[in-house]
């Protein structure tokens, strides 16, 4: 791709632009509601629902949540991933250095595999897949779908990364990364300036706009690009991730003492396997970088909040350390499958367990359900989330629904 420092400033303006670029690309896939899960979001929980949890002993919260889905299952490749990709490819075909002849190169195991070849191909150019040999067969096989050229890796980072550098030696192929690259961030921020708009129509009056939008956390594109088209409203933008086993690097280097520190490394197989990559250091930097307009930081406040984290986010405020992205919060296995079989049952739409975490948020986590009440009171929150994708496999969502239920004791 290209070289970062030549790429257009971090800004809701550039999303806006990055908007029209694609328009012709991608879907402007619709928003939705669910009586049914914001009845749900809404409802207090009992001390017998808290016991196990972080919050055991605790006072349930009681927040009024009105949710608006964005449903990016339904876009082309199946997730969200398809914007990054074809902005990248735009604004690859304004550089006169690139050769398109020579291609396109990448390496991932998921829906970025997919969205690239698929951008490359409804352009005419070659696409080199770098994808791990232990990838979903079902993967492999729509990316090679897609018309694009797969070469297998060992499974970790750094021979994914060998790979394929030795595609761009051999063929001259520009890469073009996941997450870590502002092009891709700002392609998919437009997914966030969608949200914005079309959900005005469906707010009650009298209010006019989003309270707030959550999105799943990775790498840290689709969160840092929501909170760039966002930047000059009134939205807050919370990211969301899976606890386990780590994969909430996110939160724990968002949240660390003195100063925002990322973490590099991931090493956790949850569920939610879109996101057990690190944030990408772009992303990072844009998601703990201050708000434009944001009112000064209390220092008191703030550390009082930070000491206050634990399994979910932020304890005092919407935005405690006037950040881009007002705060991260966790969720457990057991809560995001529960949050997938809702949406299964009560919505009839085909996500994966990724694009669910931000509802299980919503849902479960009361660190950020006691925030809301205290925020919004019984005026209440209108909360985007965002579905990242439906990209799924059938025989493990099986066996997922199936520890449900024992879980559950149904």
């Amino acid at each position: 791709m290209s070289d970062p420092s030549t790429a257009p400033p971090l800004t809701r303006a550039s999303v806006e632009a990055a908007h029209r670029l694609i328009a012709g690309y991608v879907h402007e896939t619709p928003v939705v509601t669910s009586s049914t899960l914001s009845r749900l979001a809404s409802t207090q929980r009992t001390p017998q629902d808290l016991a196990g949890t972080p919050w055991a002993g605790r006072a349930p919260a009681a927040p009024v949540l009105r949710l608006y889905f964005k449903c990016e299952n339904l876009q082309r490749v199946g997730a969200f991933k398809a914007r990054g990709a074809f902005h990248a490819l735009e604004r690859l075909k304004l550089d006169p250095a690139w050769d398109p002849a020579k291609g396109v190169v990448t390496h991932s195991s998921g829906n970025h595999a997919q969205a690239l070849a698929l951008a490359a191909r409804t352009n005419g150019i070659p696409a080199h897949i770098v994808m791990p040999r232990i990838s979903a067969p079902a993967k492999i096989a729509a990316t090679a779908g897609y018309g694009a050229n797969i070469i297998f890796s060992g499974s970790t980072s750094v021979e994914r990364e060998a790979v394929t550098a030795r595609v761009v030696a051999e063929t001259g192929a520009r890469l073009v990364p996941p997450y870590d690259h502002p092009d891709i961030i700002l392609g998919q921020g437009t997914a966030g300036l969608e949200l914005l708009s079309q959900a005005t129509s469906l707010i009650p009056f009298p209010h006019k706009t989003l309270s707030a939008i959550i999105t799943p956390l990775g790498g840290g594109g689709l969160l840092s690009g929501v909170a760039l088209a966002c930047s000059t409203t009134s939205t807050h933008v919370f990211g969301a991730e899976p606890s386990y086993e780590g994969a909430d690097d996110g939160r724990r280097g968002y949240y660390a003492s003195p100063f925002p520190s990322r973490i590099e490394a991931v090493s956790s197989l949850t569920v939610a396997d879109g996101l057990r990559t690190p944030v990408g250091r772009i992303p990072f930097s844009v998601i703990t970088a201050p708000r434009p307009g944001a009112a000064a930081v209390d220092t008191e406040a703030a550390q009082a909040s930070k000491e206050q984290v634990g399994h979910g986010g932020a304890g005092q405020g919407a935005n405690p350390f006037g950040r881009m992205v007002a705060g991260i919060y966790s969720v457990s296995e057991d809560e995001i499958g529960a949050a997938l079989r809702l949406v299964y049952e009560r919505m009839k739409l085909v996500v994966e367990p990724s694009a669910v975490v931000g509802l299980a948020v919503a849902l479960y986590n009361e660190d950020f359900r006691a925030m809301v009440e205290r925020e919004a009171g019984a005026d209440g929150w209108d909360l985007g989330l965002i579905f990242s994708g439906g990209n799924v496999n059938l025989d493990s969502l099986g066996k997922l629904f199936g520890k449900t239920e024992q879980a559950s004791g149904t």
